[in-house]
């Protein structure tokens, strides 16, 4: 139980306006709210938020996750297979070449 005396008044019906409109009721501390955001009018929930493509981050984003519309070009099955790269063993071919005698 809580202790008497201690706690703001609650207002469970509470109004809560948007732009000097009425848009929901809820439970606070205060009888009226003023917001100036609320999801009604939120560009997230409305469907018309606009992503702001800086330097291209999008489109490399979804070129490294594989992502992007673009097909991927094929290899023959008489190609040679592909070879992986090993950053270890190219670290260790540049340190030997390094410490050749002359």
């Amino acid at each position: 139980m809580a202790k008497a005396g201690i706690h703001p008044e609650w207002y469970p019906e509470s109004q809560v306006f948007c732009n000097g409109e009425h848009v929901m009721t809820v439970g606070s501390t205060r009888p009226k709210l003023q917001v100036d955001v609320w999801s009604g009018n939120h560009p997230f929930y409305t469907g018309t938020q606009k992503t702001i493509d800086t330097e291209g981050r999008i489109e490399r984003f979804r070129r490294k996750y594989g992502m992007t519309d673009v097909e991927m070009p094929k290899v023959d099955a008489s190609s040679e297979p592909l070879k992986m790269e090993d950053p270890k063993a190219d670290a260790a071919k540049a340190a030997a070449k390094g410490k050749k005698k002359k």
